[in-house]
Parts: C-alpha cells; sequence; structure tokens
C-alpha cells in the first residue's frame, strides 16, 4: 500500500484548503483513514479519522473547522480545512491502519510523506 499525499500550500489565517490523500495497492473504502500532523519541534498529533462505516473522529483543535472525507471510487481521502489558524501550521500526513485506536500513530501501518501546510496572519 502506498499513500501520497499532496494540496498543502501557504494560506492566510481565516483560509481555506483541502488536502487529498491518494491510495494506492489497496483501497481507501476498506480501511481506516486517518490524518496527523507534527509542527517543528513537537510530537505528530492526531488531527482526523474515518472509520470504514464512515464514523469520523476529530481532534478537540480542529472539530467544527476540518472535515474528512474519502471517494471510494477515486481511492481518495480528503481533509478540507476550514477557519485556519497560525497554530494549524505543520506537515500533515495520511496514513492508514486495520485496527487498534483512532488517534494512536502506532496504530497505523502505513504512512504517506506529508504535504507543508503554513498559515500566516
Amino acid at each position: 500500500v502506498q499513500l501520497q499525499a499532496f494540496g498543502g500550500g501557504s494560506v492566510q489565517a481565516g483560509g481555506s484548503l483541502r488536502l487529498s490523500c491518494a491510495v494506492s495497492g489497496g483501497t481507501s473504502s476498506g480501511y481506516r483513514m486517518g490524518w496527523f500532523r507534527q509542527a517543528p519541534g513537537k510530537e505528530r498529533e492526531f488531527v482526523a479519522a474515518i472509520a470504514t462505516g464512515g464514523s469520523r473522529y476529530y481532534a478537540d483543535s480542529v472539530k467544527g473547522r476540518f472535515t474528512i472525507s474519502r471517494d471510494g471510487v477515486k481511492n481518495t481521502v480528503y481533509l478540507q480545512m476550514n477557519s485556519l489558524k497560525l497554530e494549524d501550521t505543520a506537515v500533515y500526513y495520511c496514513a492508514q491502519r486495520r485496527g487498534g485506536s483512532f488517534d494512536l500513530k502506532s496504530s497505523y501501518d502505513y504512512w504517506g510523506q506529508g504535504t507543508q501546510v503554513t498559515v500566516s496572519s
């Protein structure tokens, strides 16, 4: 399984971006997918996850602003990010897991390469 994240960029605070994660060698619909992020000098942290049945989970810091979704036909998972804040600046990673807790890095088996999101004032 290979994951490729893209769609990052630079945006002003309050703006929006949509990240995409293309899944190859497997499917996005048959597995549990998640997004994590890592800011400079900080640990990689959970952002959002979507389960096989479609249930969605979010970190408190992004709830109400970010939306995770997937397109089973395109084998792609998305992270729509609205009302971006300075503290959302980070490298964003998509990942896939077979089981375990949705918010733990150790639960994920495959990772994409990351895409940079920079929010400026």
